[in-house]
């Protein structure tokens, strides 16, 4: 029988869903507590605790929501420094969106916020904050929000959460250099241990003929792993939390921020085994591993497809798109931004003195209060655009655009599967184009999710009007 929602918090994502997190005190209609702060967690083959920050009291914390639900969410700043929380790939209220100073005031530590919203679309999502973020996520201080559609009930008889993360850390446990301007003028800083949930190639337990689905995300700053299976056959049935046409998966590039729903069959026979894999090197990384046990599941209803109901977003208008061109380079910051520092000093937190990328040949290299450059382009609501981009450097860089959700629609490298996504991987010299229906009015983010790319100058914003 498929697993119920009860069914499946109890077994292997029991460890890493959201737990009975706290409510604020007389405060009724909170959903949910994040209080970001320093934690002691213990990683795999480390001799003592690391000091990671998170948002709750296990590592990695994952939320599961309804579609349309409305939520409160009140996040608490245990940090010696401000933050916020972005939700990342939700489309919801610009207001909700967590940028400092462009969305709302960063959170001071001590402080809270409240943020309302109801999700629109299911899918799997991710949540971080975006203010001094090299630090924070190479701490650990992000997490999963899991949207869930009564359209797929019954679909899948199991799935798994899988995070996927580098510490930057020592044997000992602590901290090793997070960034250098070696590493954030190339393809970013990497670390020595690569986890999955937090553990080394964790092993699980599946009966034969299960319908299986892996959610897997990327949490990572830098890592850029190409997911595949070994001993089993999966297909990609959503794209960074929209469902898509399923296609095969073969070496497909799951950059950070990016994710990627792998459903399959597993096999019929007790004892075989099977591994998600990164093909990124020559002698393949386990990421995790399944072992089949048990009794196997009812035969009826396996034949139906392995397939997700469609997605439910703004169709972008291609015959009426307005283009769009976004270039990927090294750079210069802008000189009213230097000029801001020079006269008023640069913020210690949100912004950096290094400057090694740009869009359209602009750097923003940090977020401060009133040193924010020009608008990349002006847009407007319910308009499609066609945006297209081109990688003129010699590294990868995952493009991120908040508050909308795009179609991936062409390459110069050749055919892609046609996809939804709010994060899409540009290879050095493509020209990738994405299209989509302008959203609520405000200042929309766009930069790198390679984390020391964003920081150093591949960042702007669209303003959409």
């Amino acid at each position: 029988m498929p697993q119920s929602r009860r069914q499946f918090l109890a077994t292997g994502a029991a460890a890493i869903a959201a737990t009975a997190l706290p409510r604020a005190a007389g405060a009724a209609t909170v959903d949910f507590v994040l209080e970001a702060k320093e934690r002691p967690i213990q990683l795999p083959g480390c001799s003592g605790p690391t000091q990671a920050w998170t948002y709750g009291e296990t590592w990695p914390l994952a939320l599961r929501v309804k579609r349309h639900q409305p939520l409160t969410i009140e996040f608490r700043n245990g940090l010696k420094e401000h933050s916020t929380i972005h939700w990342h790939g939700l489309r919801i209220p610009h207001a909700m969106d967590g940028v400092p100073w462009i969305t709302q005031d960063p959170v001071k530590p001590g402080g809270n916020f409240i943020y309302a919203f109801a999700p629109p679309d299911p899918g799997l999502f991710f949540f971080h904050p975006h203010c001094d973020d090299v630090t924070a996520l190479s701490r650990g201080l992000a997490g999963v929000i899991i949207v869930e559609d009564p359209r797929e009930e019954g679909l899948f008889d199991r799935e798994e959460l899988l995070v996927l993360m580098d510490w930057r850390v020592k044997e000992d446990g602590s901290y090793d250099t997070i960034t250098t301007d070696k590493t954030a003028a190339r393809a970013g800083t990497f670390g020595r241990l690569r986890t999955t949930n937090g553990k080394l190639s964790p092993v699980y337990q599946v009966r034969p003929g299960t319908r299986l689905r892996l959610r897997c995300i990327n949490v990572d700053s830098s890592r850029i792993p190409l997911l595949d299976l070994a001993g089993a056959t999966g297909q990609v049935i959503a794209t960074d939390g929209n469902a898509c046409e399923p296609f095969p998966l073969a070496a497909w590039p799951l950059g950070p921020a990016m994710r990627a729903d792998i459903a399959l069959m597993v096999p019929d026979q007790p004892g075989a085994s099977f591994e998600l894999h990164d093909v990124w090197q020559s002698t393949p990384v386990v990421l995790a591993r399944f072992e089949v046990a048990g009794e196997p599941m009812p035969m009826a209803g396996r034949d139906r497809p392995l397939a997700l109901p469609p997605a439910e977003l703004p169709e972008p208008d291609l015959a009426n798109a307005v283009k769009v061109e976004l270039d990927l380079g090294a750079g210069l910051p802008d000189p009213a931004v230097l000029e801001f520092q020079k006269l008023f000093g640069a913020d210690e937190i949100c912004t950096t003195q290094r400057v090694f990328w740009s869009l359209n040949t602009k750097a923003w290299p940090g977020m401060s209060a009133t040193g924010k450059p020009e608008p990349l382009g002006l847009m407007q609501s319910g308009t499609t655009y066609v945006v297209e981009m081109f990688n003129g450097t010699p590294h990868r860089h995952p493009m991120h655009l908040h508050g909308h959700t795009f179609k991936v629609i062409g390459s110069s490298k050749g055919e892609q599967p046609v996809r939804w996504g709010d994060t899409v991987l540009v290879e050095p010299k493509e020209r990738l184009q994405i299209a989509f229906v302008g959203g609520e009015p405000g200042e929309w983010m766009v930069h790198c999710h390679i984390i020391e790319h964003q920081e150093t100058g591949m960042m702007g914003y669209y303003r959409v009007a």
